[in-house]
C-alpha cells in the first residue's frame, strides 16, 4: 500500500516575492462562489445552527461575503430566515407587506411584531388607498379602531419603473420615508424606502442579486423531504442551495444534486469531499461548487471517531483546478490559514468556529466564572441530531447514533465584522507579499515551503 504524505496549514509558509503591489488598497479579493455568483470577499459563514441564521447572513452579505442558512430547523423557519435576509436591504421592495383598511389596531400591532415592520401600505383588492405609519397610531389607545380611521389617505406614490434617483427626489421633496409604487391601474406593485436607499449606499461592496437584494443561501439534506425543502427555499428566492452532508461520497448526494438541478435549476453547492475523485463525482452530478474538508473543523470528530480524513491544505491542492469552484471548509483558525487556503486553490473559505460566539451568531450569551461565552456545536453532535429530530418531528434513534461532532462554550467575541476584517486584512497583506493584485495572480504566484518542528515554533505555530 502506497501512502501519501500531505500537509495542512501549520505545516507550511508562503514564500514572499519581489512585489510591485505596495499597498493592500491595490488588491482585489473578489471571487466567484459559483459561475453566477461573485463575492467581493471570499468568505461564506458556515451553515451551522450556532453560526448562521438571518442576522449572520445579513452581516456577511453586507460585508461582501455571504451566509447560508442551516437546515437543522423546520422548513418554515429556514424559509423565514431567507426571507428576512432578502427583505433587509432591498431598494425596491417587490412584494411589500400591506394591510386592509378593515384591520383593527390590535391586528396591526400583531403584524408589526410578526413582520418587524412599522409602516404598511393600505390596499383594497390590491388598489392603493392609503398608508399607515407609526405616527398615525402611536398614541391611539382604542385597540378595536379600524385602520381606515387612522391611515393617511392622500398617499404620495410613484409609477412602477421609477428610478432610484427620481425616487430620492420625491422622498426629499415630500419629506416622506416610504414611496409606494403603483401600476397604471393604481394597484400596489412595490415600494421604495429612504432607509433602504441609505443602507444600500452605505455598503458599496455588499453581495447583491440583480434586484439589489442581499444574496443568501439555503441548505438541504438528502432525506425524504429534500425536494419539499428545496421548493420552499427556491420560492423564498434564495440564490443557491447547499446539499449539506458530512460524507459527500455517498451516491445519494449525487442523486440529490441531479434532481435539484433538473427540477429547480438553482445553483448548487455540495459536499463534503477531500479528493479529486470526490470533486469530479459531484461536478458530474451537476454541482456548481464543491465543499472541501473531511474532519478539519474544530467541532468535528470524524477523524478520531471514524479514522477518516485528509489533511486540509493537501485536500485543497488536490481538489483545485478541476473545472468547478471549491470551498475550503474547516480548519481555518486564523488569517494565515485563510490566506493559505486561497493560495492553495480554494475560491472561497467557509468559516464556522471563528464566527461562533459573535453578536451575529444564534444563541444567548452565558456567563461562567465572570467570563462571557456562547454555545457552539458540530452538526453531527448528539444534541444537534436530537434537536433536529424534535423540530422536524422525525424519530431519533439516539442509542444507535454515534456522534461525529462535539459541543462547547466559546468565548464571546463581539461583532463578526472585526473578525471578517482581520481575515481579509491578512489575505490582502499576503497578496502584497506575493506581488498579486487579484486572487488569480495570488494563486499563480503562490509557493509553499514545508516547516520543521523548529520552524513551526519559530512561526508561533507550536
Amino acid at each position: 500500500m502506497q501512502m501519501k504524505e500531505l500537509v495542512t496549514f501549520d505545516d507550511v509558509l508562503l514564500v514572499p516575492l519581489v512585489s510591485g503591489v505596495s499597498s493592500r488598497k491595490d488588491t482585489d479579493t473578489s471571487a466567484n462562489i459559483t459561475k453566477n455568483i461573485k463575492l467581493s470577499v471570499p468568505i461564506i459563514s458556515a451553515n451551522m445552527d450556532t453560526v448562521t441564521e438571518a442576522s449572520m447572513a445579513i452581516t456577511m452579505a453586507r460585508l461582501g461575503g455571504v451566509g447560508a442558512i442551516h437546515r437543522f430547523n423546520t422548513i418554515e423557519n429556514e424559509v423565514n430566515d431567507i426571507i428576512k435576509v432578502k427583505r433587509e436591504q432591498n431598494v425596491i421592495i417587490d412584494r411589500p407587506y400591506s394591510v386592509s383598511q378593515d384591520f383593527t389596531l390590535r391586528q396591526l400591532r400583531d403584524l408589526i411584531i410578526e413582520k418587524n415592520v412599522t409602516s404598511f401600505p393600505v390596499v383594497d383588492n390590491r388598489k392603493l388607498i392609503g398608508i399607515i405609519t407609526k405616527r398615525d397610531f402611536q398614541f391611539e389607545t382604542n385597540e378595536n379602531k379600524k385602520i381606515s380611521e387612522m391611515m393617511t389617505k392622500d398617499v404620495i406614490s410613484a409609477k412602477t419603473g421609477t428610478s432610484i434617483e427620481d425616487a430620492k427626489k420625491i422622498l426629499n421633496k415630500s419629506k416622506i420615508e416610504k414611496l409606494p409604487l403603483v401600476d397604471t391601474n393604481g394597484n400596489l406593485v412595490g415600494m421604495i424606502t429612504s432607509k433602504d436607499i441609505k443602507i444600500s449606499e452605505s455598503y458599496v461592496s455588499a453581495s447583491k442579486d440583480r434586484h439589489g437584494r442581499l444574496i443568501v443561501g439555503g441548505s438541504i439534506g438528502i432525506g425524504s423531504d429534500y425536494l419539499q425543502r428545496t421548493k420552499a427555499i427556491v420560492d423564498a428566492e434564495a440564490d443557491f442551495i447547499i446539499v449539506d452532508v458530512a460524507n459527500g461520497y455517498l451516491n445519494k448526494v449525487a442523486e440529490v444534486i441531479k434532481n435539484v438541478k433538473k427540477n429547480f435549476g438553482i445553483d448548487v453547492i455540495a459536499g463534503n469531499v477531500a479528493t479529486k475523485e470526490g470533486v469530479l463525482n459531484l461536478k458530474k452530478a451537476g454541482a456548481d461548487c464543491v465543499k472541501i474538508g473531511i474532519g478539519p473543523g474544530g467541532a468535528c470528530l470524524t477523524r478520531p471517531v471514524a479514522g477518516v480524513g485528509y489533511p486540509q491544505l493537501g485536500a485543497i491542492m488536490e481538489c483545485a483546478n478541476n473545472g468547478v469552484c471549491i470551498i475550503a471548509d474547516g480548519g481555518i483558525t486564523k488569517s494565515a490559514d485563510f490566506s493559505k487556503a486561497i493560495a492553495a486553490g480554494a475560491d472561497v473559505a467557509m468559516i464556522g468556529g471563528l464566527f461562533a460566539g459573535t453578536d451575529e451568531s444564534p444563541g444567548s450569551i452565558v456567563t461562567k466564572s465572570n467570563v462571557n461565552y456562547k454555545f457552539y456545536r458540530g452538526m453531527a453532535s448528539i444534541n444537534a441530531f436530537a434537536d433536529k429530530s424534535f423540530k422536524t418531528n422525525d424519530a431519533a434513534d439516539l442509542e444507535g447514533y454515534t456522534p461525529e461532532g462535539t459541543e462547547m462554550l466559546v468565548p464571546y467575541k463581539g461583532t463578526v465584522v472585526k473578525i471578517v476584517n482581520n481575515l481579509v486584512g491578512g489575505l490582502k497583506s499576503a497578496m502584497t507579499y506575493l506581488n498579486s493584485k487579484n486572487l488569480a495572480e495570488f494563486k499563480k504566484n503562490a509557493r509553499f515551503v514545508k516547516l520543521t518542528e523548529a520552524g513551526k515554533k519559530e512561526s508561533k505555530y507550536l
